[in-house]
């Protein structure tokens, strides 16, 4: 469905992001005004997960060595 678009440094920087990302807002206790970490946390994770970026495609970036 997706074209692979997203790998190397740019997959492993979004891993760690989106773990740190849901990491604090586990830690925040799910206070009302942060929230919104754990959601942001949600999406660098997944698109280094499945080493695709719809914004990447819309731009034509890839960062995956073929």
């Amino acid at each position: 469905m997706f074209k692979t678009n997203v790998g190397g440094m740019d997959k492993k920087l979004r891993i760690a992001v989106g773990v740190l990302l849901l990491l604090a807002g586990f830690l925040t206790g799910g206070e009302a005004g942060y929230n919104w970490i754990f959601l942001i946390g949600i999406v660098p994770l997944a698109t280094g997960l499945m080493n695709t970026c719809p914004l990447y495609s819309v731009l034509g970036i890839n960062t995956c060595k073929n």
